[in-house]
């Protein structure tokens, strides 16, 4: 199954930021897919007039462009005989760099390691946040510490039917591409796959409250009700996917599926700990044509409460605020 064809690796500086390496490798090799692998430097480092040592910025600059060609060259040396792999050091703000590298040569997937935000309660740092944000294509960031291979990765798909139709479009197409890459990288690793859907019956509540006290039986009618709907809505979306994926390839990956009653922006995040779920793979935005709107309230709250790796998805339709004139 070949899902990713040009894929694009972002290397850090330390040797624990390069773990996303590997799994660039492999993917690269298992969809014979492009590999280009970048590192980005400060357009003008703070220190830089400090190391200068007698040399012009110019020619320190010229140094260092040197040095990390020489160590993208060490790193994917043993891997550039079975793949074509290109090497790049670019100048200027990370985020923006990769996003341009992706817009001038039409990348389909960028993985980086995720930075260290400085905060416990948090995986994914600035610069990874932009990227999750604006940048157009999917965003796969791996955990420092995450495992060299995955046991298992995580499908969060929304197959909730509750949109208004234009919205419900953009949801299910997306959905498809969730899961699309979801199988892609299960294949690859090898790991376990898990699609995952969380539901919620809309008005339980109030059914529940003195306002409107309904009897239990009633109640329980209803969320059986709401239930069933979501669980047919999750195997006809699984259903079309068997017919884009093949059958052969559900049969192998044996997909686990699991309905989860709750809220999505902490039972999706709960789930992948309980499970110890090495990849979440989610949509970052379903709604299209919003002016400044790249990432979904519920979207940004389940990164922000995740623990593990993330390859994050947009919809059909995204376009990037990041422009090549910047």
């Amino acid at each position: 199954m070949q899902r990713f064809k040009k894929i694009l690796c972002v290397i850090g500086a330390e040797h624990r930021a390069n773990v996303a390496l590997k799994h660039a490798f492999t993917l690269a090799e298992n969809n014979q897919a492009n590999l280009t692998v970048v590192y980005v430097i400060e357009e003008k480092p703070n220190d830089m007039e400090e190391i200068a040592l007698g040399k012009t910025t110019e020619e320190l600059l010229s140094e260092m462009i040197s040095a990390h060609q020489r160590r993208l060259e060490r790193l994917t040396n043993a891997w550039s005989k079975n793949l074509n792999i290109q090497i790049k050091v670019l100048i200027g703000i990370a985020y923006l760099e990769v996003i341009h590298e992706v817009l001038r040569n039409e990348h389909d997937l960028v993985i980086k390691t995720a930075e260290n935000s400085g905060l416990l309660e948090r995986v994914f740092g600035s610069d990874d946040m932009h990227l999750l944000r604006k940048c157009p294509c999917p965003v796969w960031l791996v955990k420092s510490t995450s495992p060299k291979a995955y046991k298992k990765i995580m499908a969060a798909v929304d197959a909730d039917d509750a949109y208004p139709p234009e919205e419900l479009d953009t949801r299910h197409l997306l959905n498809i591409q969730i899961l699309e890459m979801a199988s892609s990288l299960a294949i690859s690793e090898p790991a376990e796959l898990h699609i995952v859907h969380v539901w919620q019956a809309i008005g339980e509540s109030l059914m529940e409250g003195a306002f409107m006290r309904r009897p239990e039986e009633e109640i329980n009618t209803y969320i059986e009700k709401v239930r069933q709907r979501q669980q047919l809505n999750l195997s006809k979306l699984i259903d079309e996917s068997i017919e884009k994926l093949g059958s052969d390839t559900i049969r192998y990956l044996n997909p686990q599926t699991h309905l989860l009653k709750g809220y999505p922006r902490t039972t999706v995040s709960e789930f992948a700990i309980d499970m110890d779920v090495d990849l979440v793979v989610m949509g970052t935005v379903a709604r299209t044509g919003i002016s400044g709107f790249f990432m979904g309230n519920t979207a940004e709250s389940i990164l922000n409460q995740l623990d593990c790796s993330v390859l994050a998805v947009k919809p059909p339709g995204f376009v990037t605020p990041v422009t090549l004139d910047e």
